[in-house]
């Protein structure tokens, strides 16, 4: 049987929402090991001067705990 958890983090980037959840899966996966999935949950942008300059994502990320 696995036992699974699951962390919220938030990704950010310059280059959409897809770059963003990908920061977040390889930060993610410095000190986390065994990454099973991510799960979008929120989306959110910075905007400067009336143009969007930063994506930003909070995602819940699987991972499967080692016994």
């Amino acid at each position: 049987m696995s036992v699974l958890k699951v962390i919220e983090i938030m990704g950010d980037s310059g280059k959409g929402w897809e770059g963003a959840a990908q920061e977040a899966v390889e930060e993610a996966s410095k000190t986390v090991k065994n990454i099973r999935s991510v799960w979008i949950k929120d989306h959110a942008a910075t905007v400067e001067g009336g143009k969007i300059k930063r994506y930003r994502v909070t995602c819940k990320i699987t991972f499967e705990v080692e016994g």
